[in-house]
């Protein structure tokens, strides 16, 4: 495999391919709450000179995977250097304020992120204005993962929010399918399958909308009185906007009990790397004998990271498993 790791140092414009002197590189990306990470260590007695804020393009056979800035260096008395560098996405973890009325998720993004001095690359439109969203002190990233969450609740459609080349985007995570195959006779290594109702699972929904003419609190539930029974009762209860009409309240809370009420399965898998993929995507899954289902279709994946060392390219990722 073919490695170009380029380090731009900004106080003097030199540029640097880092890559022969990396033994390994990590890169990481979660679906929601994190920027895309890439991690590396450096002899720096090879003359390689950077800091803090220098960006860093890595690439492999000349895909480009991670484009960011370096932002932790941790050296030892022998002069090698554990690298951390972030993507786009670091910058939003910055704490703001703000008030939006009637705007989509990708218009939202698109103003934070000017006001933040982003750059914005292809942003689907959701189609779903939300009514009402005040956050106050809050993280941008916490912000647009609101407002993305607050789509899917309302439309059932998930999006994906990431840095893409350098480029903040949003995508349907339906769209987002990634070539190839992880199954037991392709590139799967290893596996862990686990059940629970003990994380995300509710089998009754209680959201409640202040009322400031009565002083009191306007109570939605629905429930499933089966699973209840047959997990003993599980509740969720959230505060939703006072601007929210009854059946919009309604119908955030059936879209709630739809998604939490039932059995979550979460599989973490080792394997053989595919060049590109990351987390928000779709990836096809062939594998029999998964505990108590055969997997033959699409997951969500949450969480992946890649390794590449010498001429080995593996990665371990984390599924959301669809329709089950």
């Amino acid at each position: 495999m073919n490695y170009e790791l380029i380090i731009m140092e900004k106080r003097t414009g030199n540029a640097w391919d880092a890559a022969p002197q990396v033994q390994s590189v990590t890169y990481t990306t979660n679906r929601t709450g994190s920027p895309g990470t890439l991690k590396f260590t450096i002899n720096a007695s090879g003359g390689v000179s950077f800091v803090e804020g220098d960006p860093v393009r890595f690439s492999v056979d000349g895909q480009l995977i991670f484009l960011g800035w370096v932002f932790t260096k941790n050296r030892d008395r022998y002069a090698v250097i554990d690298v951390t560098c972030y993507d786009q996405l670091r910058y939003l973890k910055a704490s703001a304020s703000y008030c939006f009325t009637g705007r989509t998720a990708g218009e939202i993004i698109t103003e934070i992120a000017q006001d933040f001095q982003l750059r914005v690359g292809a942003l689907d439109h959701t189609g779903y204005p939300i009514p009402t969203l005040i956050m106050e002190e809050k993280s941008c990233l916490d912000i647009i993962s609101t407002a993305i969450q607050r789509t899917l609740v309302a439309t059932g459609t998930l999006y994906t929010f990431f840095d893409d080349g350098g480029a903040l985007s949003l995508r349907e995570a339906g769209a987002m399918v990634a070539e190839g195959v992880v199954g037991t006779c392709s590139l799967l290594t290893d596996y862990s399958y686990k059940t629970d109702i003990d994380q995300q699972t509710y089998n009754s929904i209680k959201l409640a909308r202040p009322n400031e003419s009565t002083g009191r609190a306007d109570v939605f539930q629905v429930m499933d009185s089966g699973n209840i029974s047959r997990y003993g009762l599980l509740q969720l209860y959230q505060t939703v906007d006072e601007a929210l009409n009854d059946a919009q309240v309604e119908s955030q809370a059936r879209a709630m009990l739809k998604y939490h009420n039932r059995r979550f399965r979460t599989l973490k898998v080792q394997a053989l790397g595919i060049l590109g993929l990351r987390a928000g995507q779709m990836l096809m899954m062939d594998v029999d004998n998964l505990g108590d289902i055969n997997l033959h279709g699409l997951v969500l994946l949450e969480r992946v990271s890649h390794t590449f060392k010498n001429d080995l390219h593996t990665m371990d990722f984390d599924v959301q498993e669809l329709g089950v």
